[in-house]
């Protein structure tokens, strides 16, 4: 036998002798042999398995050890004890390292020859410890590969109870830090499979037992939403979501969304690794749960992390087209995020100039399926071009491209685009939440930010707490009107008597939104409000003038005996407006929007040479305030139009200022502003901004006045009053300047202050003789002749400062 032993481990026989012997081996094994030399051979084939030179020698030892262990079980039982198992688990053998995947498959090959045995109990516990102790150590995925084998086969060798939670745990964890760095094929090939086995094995522990899979996906999602930068996990943890239920999609997604302790940036990491794992080429369900959670986000108006996600993933997405196992779900994205990201063309045309590639690539790749693809990805791209019509040098080449596929009918594309886009979702996940939240403590509802749309919404929401106006607005009587009254009348009800926390008014931005204004783009407030005063006014002036026809058509019919002509067709398409009581108020035939917001200011111009003035009354919805030239810095940019401080002002302080100024000293400006931050000088404020408004202007040398008595250019200074204030007074602060050393437009940061009370000085209309008058054209709510150049403020010189003055008080006297 001592022979036989030697002869399996001498390198001098060739492989036929090798076999020959390993067969005499074998055969001897059901004979009778000693217990020591059990022992000797059970000890030569544990160094052939885990020391072996190469492939054939662990092979014959395989073959060895489990012949002699059949025939000889109690021997092989006192061989492979528990404590040896330990030794091989906690410190390897001999030069072999504990973490070597052979001492597994030895461990492995010994289980199954010891199944029948009592002692094998005792190795279970001892195993079900160290496999914990092994995946806490992170182990490569070769070792997890083979170590997953092994309690695959063994399932009794898994931890239990807590043991078996935290195992889990733990091995997610280690599934994390699997990273390949292989470029070749089969090595890439090789390190897949290792990941499937590990994956696997989770899988029949969820099924096994129910209560691990939910702590299991908590960690999947606290190690994919850690914004630790020093850690990156891995995308294999892909794998694991083929073996989530899908049935619990929805539970686990509205559970994510709606926790509070949940932070927007773990959520936008946590969604971006996500999108990553639609590379791992055998993870199904992936695009599942990525698009689930995006709906879930879109339900719980996470619109910003959608935005940043989507403009920072797209490209990848669309890159995975190329790749076939991995094309449909990344499809399925791609589709999602450009068809629900409408506010913006930004994230289509990040993709753009990659479509046509992608066309050739899918018509030559030879690939069956490549054809139905095209179908849906041309159908994708008609829907983008369809929305984002305005770019037709972009798309010239794409149409070019896919000019023989079909295109979907106009009516399919607005189906698909209506139904897709985040604020038309459904709010499946959050109606709940939403619902039980109910108000906020103010009592008012708010409003969804529908993509860069604060513009309106704060617009809106200061008109809704403009009392009156919206008062006046909800006892309109609009009978069922179509018009942008009545769109603003049924927001206004629905802002008032509604018990949601949040509204989207998506109806109103269609019907509100200047023509000029690109959807999802920023936009100006004043500008938005200056146009939707317009269109309000505008609409009522025309129902005024229908209505008032009316009568005169009425008489007509009943003198005659006849229908009115065709023109009475206007009239009939109008029933639904307002009625004669709120057309045509007790006193004039003034809309609401001018009652409410318009106001009279007299500009007028006194010729320093003849003294003679002309003034001009003009309309306004709004003032647009400047601020004064020291509100810059020093050396910095100037303001666009006053070069020198204001001097005293004639028509008195708009912070407590009266109608008729008392003789004294000229008032001072309210404050002298100067934004150094070391100075002690209050605060600017709004009554400041309007005191610099309303102060006199020179006219001289470029700027120089007509005079039609003196019938030449002369100095002139230009004073403006307000003779008329509206009910609600909107101001604009114009917070650019002008820097005449770069040449560019620089924002004015100061602060301004809002005091609780401000009294604007209002005056009488003066009835001094004018030399020359200038007529009047008809008002009309926001004329453009309102607000021009009314900030550019050129001031007189302190040459003329005190005749200014003199004159200025002779007036207040009179």
């Amino acid at each position: 036998m001592d022979k036989i032993l030697e002869g399996l481990v001498s390198s001098d026989h060739s492989v036929p002798v090798k076999r020959a012997i390993v067969k005499k081996v074998v055969e001897a094994a059901e004979k009778e042999v000693t217990e020591e030399q059990c022992h000797a051979l059970f000890t030569l084939t544990t160094r052939l398995i885990l020391l072996g030179e190469d492939a054939f020698q662990r092979q014959i030892g395989i073959q060895v050890l489990e012949a002699y262990a059949r025939y000889h079980r109690p021997e092989f039982e006192h061989f492979f004890t528990k404590d040896f198992a330990l030794t091989l688990l906690q410190q390897g053998y001999a030069h072999l390292d504990r973490k070597d995947p052979a001492v597994i498959d030895y461990i492995h090959c010994c289980l199954r020859l010891l199944i029948s045995c009592p002692s094998v109990l005792e190795i279970f516990g001892v195993i079900q410890v160290e496999v914990l102790r092994m995946v806490c150590e992170r182990p490569e995925p070769a070792l997890c590969a083979h170590l997953s084998s092994l309690l695959s086969d063994f399932v009794q060798c898994l931890p239990r109870d807590k043991s078996g939670v935290l195992f889990c745990q733990q091995l997610v964890r280690t599934i994390s830090y699997f990273h390949c760095f292989a470029s070749q094929e089969q090595e890439l090939r090789e390190y897949v499979g290792q990941v499937t086995k590990v994956s696997t094995l989770l899988q029949n522990i969820w099924k096994a037992d129910p209560a691990t899979l939910l702590p299991s996906l908590q960690e999947v999602f606290a190690i994919i939403s850690s914004t630790d930068s020093s850690f990156d996990p891995s995308i294999a943890l892909a794998s694991l979501v083929q073996h989530i239920p899908v049935q619990m999609i929805t539970v686990l997604i509205k559970s994510l969304t709606t926790d509070n302790n949940v932070k927007d940036a773990s959520m936008t990491k946590a969604l971006c690794r996500m999108i990553d794992w639609l590379s791992w080429p055998l993870a199904h369900h992936v695009d599942t749960w990525v698009i689930a959670l995006l709906k879930g986000l879109a339900a719980v108006q996470k619109f910003t992390i959608l935005i940043d996600v989507t403009l920072l993933k797209i490209e990848l997405v669309f890159s995975r087209l190329w790749y076939p196992i991995v094309r449909q779900g990344a499809l399925a994205v791609l589709s999602h995020m450009l068809l629900s990201f409408q506010h913006s063309p930004e994230a289509f045309h990040l993709v753009v100039p990659h479509v046509v590639h992608l066309v050739q690539s899918l018509r030559t790749d030879g690939l069956s399926t490549s054809k139905a693809f095209l179908l849906q990805f041309t159908e994708l791209i008609h829907c983008m071009m369809y929305q984002y019509s305005g770019f037709p040098d972009l798309y010239d080449h794409i149409l070019e491209a896919i000019k023989d596929l079909p295109k979907p009918e106009e009516e399919k594309i607005k189906l698909v685009l209506n139904q897709s886009a985040w604020t038309s979702q459904s709010n499946s996940f959050a109606s709940g939440p939403l619902k039980q939240l109910g108000k906020s403590e103010t009592g008012k509802t708010g409003l969804v930010n529908l993509g860069n749309t604060c513009f309106m919404n704060s617009i809106i929401q200061t008109l809704f707490m403009a009392t009156d106006f919206r008062r006046h607005v909800l006892s309109l009587h609009l009978n069922g009107s179509n018009t942008l009254m009545k769109k603003l009348q049924l927001l206004f009800a629905f802002l008032a008597h509604t018990q949601r926390a949040a509204f989207a008014p998506k109806t109103f931005l269609e019907v509100s939104r200047p023509p000029w204004f690109n959807a999802g783009s920023q936009q100006d407030c004043s500008e938005y409000l200056r146009f939707l005063l317009d269109r309000l006014h505008e609409e009522e002036k025309t129902i005024q003038v229908l209505e008032s026809v009316k009568p005169k058509m009425a008489s007509l019919v009943d003198t005659n005996g006849k229908e009115p002509t065709a023109q009475s067709s206007p009239e009939d398409a109008e029933e639904s407006s307002l009625t004669p009581a709120e057309v045509k108020p007790e006193d004039d035939g003034r809309t609401l929007t001018e009652k409410m917001f318009r106001g009279k200011l007299i500009t007028g111009i006194r010729c320093m040479q003849c003294n003679c003035i002309s003034e001009k009354g003009e309309p306004f919805t709004d003032l647009s305030l400047a601020f004064c030239p020291s509100a810059t810095s020093q050396g910095g940019p100037q303001p666009e139009g006053p070069s020198e401080e204001p001097k005293g002002l004639c028509q008195g302080s708009v912070n407590g200022g009266s109608e008729i100024s008392e003789p004294g000293p000229a008032p001072a400006p309210a404050s002298n502003i100067n934004d150094v931050p070391v100075t002690n000088e209050p605060p600017l404020s709004v009554p400041d901004l309007v005191n610099y408004f309303l102060a006199p202007e020179i006219l001289d040398e470029d700027n120089a006045y007509f005079c039609e008595k003196c019938s030449s250019l002369q100095r002139a200074e230009r004073t403006m009053k307000v003779v008329s204030a509206p009910e609600y007074l909107i101001l604009t602060l114009l917070r650019f300047s002008y820097d005449a050393k770069c040449h560019v437009r620089r924002k004015i940061l100061d602060n301004v202050t809002i005091p609780p009370l401000m009294r604007l000085p209002v005056h009488a209309p003066s009835m001094a003789t004018q030399c020359s008058s200038s007529s009047s054209s008809p008002l009309q709510v926001d004329s453009p002749e309102s607000s021009e150049n009314l900030a550019k403020k050129l001031k007189p010189s302190r040459k003329e400062e005190e005749e200014r003055r003199r004159r200025g008080y002779t007036e207040q006297r009179r």
